[in-house]
């Protein structure tokens, strides 16, 4: 253990001892680390959704078509099927039906590997897998291929695949 290490565990060891009726949150917030249950940081994010996140990216390149579900053309929700598929994990074949399929994510709990869903007047039409930072792969249109792109619209929701 470094001398920096040591110190850090001294400290948190006089923390915890002086904390008494004190919850864990709360200690959690105080070392810097936010353990609420059932939250996921950008670094933690479920092996499934970690590894389908990795297969997207690895597509980087391939070919839009409308109604293609891979394994080297896609549209945006044959992306995402193909992709959670890969990771062991089944998803319905629309966007929509997958936004209808996945449990609701709150921006401020987002994380790698999360869909996120573009909608306009209640209608969700594009679907993405979050790659952190504000960005997402997807297959976005006709001419274009699977790439990372920056969110551009606050008109999104996020899904975590069950």
């Amino acid at each position: 253990m470094t001398a920096h290490g040591h110190v850090q565990q001294q400290n948190s060891t006089k923390l915890m001892s002086r904390a008494g009726a004190v919850s864990a949150l709360t200690l959690a917030a105080v070392g810097g680390t936010m353990l609420a249950p059932g939250a996921a940081t950008e670094a933690h994010a479920a092996p499934h959704a970690a590894k389908a996140l990795n297969i997207a990216a690895a597509k980087k390149g391939s070919p839009y078509r409308f109604g293609a579900a891979g394994p080297h053309r896609f549209d945006c929700s044959g992306l995402t099927m193909y992709s959670f598929k890969r990771a062991g994990k089944k998803l319905p074949r629309t966007a929509a039906a997958q936004y209808n399929s996945a449990r609701r994510v709150p921006a401020s709990a987002r994380a790698r590997g999360d869909l996120v869903f573009f909608h306009s007047g209640g209608r969700v039409y594009h679907v993405g897998i979050y790659a952190g930072h504000g960005k997402i792969w997807h297959s976005p249109k006709t001419g274009a291929v699977v790439r990372l792109e920056k969110i551009w619209t606050n008109s999104v929701r996020y899904g975590r695949v069950r």
